[in-house]
């Protein structure tokens, strides 16, 4: 699914290169650190999709937001992603899924380390879930 790039605004051409699902933790369902590009002007940055469904029956929360990284930190994430055999099984014991996983004391999950900004991961305005067919608005 397409998203906005950040840096040349181009509404569909930021796309999830890499992906990897990390084990849940006391906050969140699902965890997936993801390698996001630019087709158009090349910008690269990391991204983390985390999901609770956690609560009443039909209560789901999601965060989707994505952290520019220096070149060689990104360069290096985007390694230990692809030196996983198993990034969609979030119980695999590599390497990779030790390392981004870990948690602090209370169970939650550490997030990304060394980030030097955020953006939020917001759909191309074709693919929007939110937006109501044939409105333009959104929900």
């Amino acid at each position: 699914m397409p998203f906005a790039c950040p840096e040349c605004a181009d509404p569909g051409s930021l796309a999830i290169a890499a992906s990897i699902e990390l084990p849940s933790d006391s906050r969140s369902d699902e965890i997936a650190v993801q390698i996001v590009g630019c087709a158009r002007c090349g910008f690269r940055a990391a991204a983390v999709y985390e999901e609770s469904r956690r609560g009443s029956l039909d209560a789901e929360a999601v965060d989707h937001a994505g952290y520019r990284m220096a070149g060689e930190r990104l360069d290096d994430l985007s390694a230990l992603i692809g030196a996983c055999s198993e990034p969609g099984n979030s119980g695999c014991r590599c390497e990779a899924h030790r390392r981004l996983g870990q948690v602090d004391d209370s169970g939650r999950w550490c997030g990304l380390p060394e980030t030097t900004g955020s953006f939020a991961m917001r759909y191309s305005p074709d693919d929007d879930p939110s937006v109501v067919a044939g409105t333009g608005t959104g929900d």
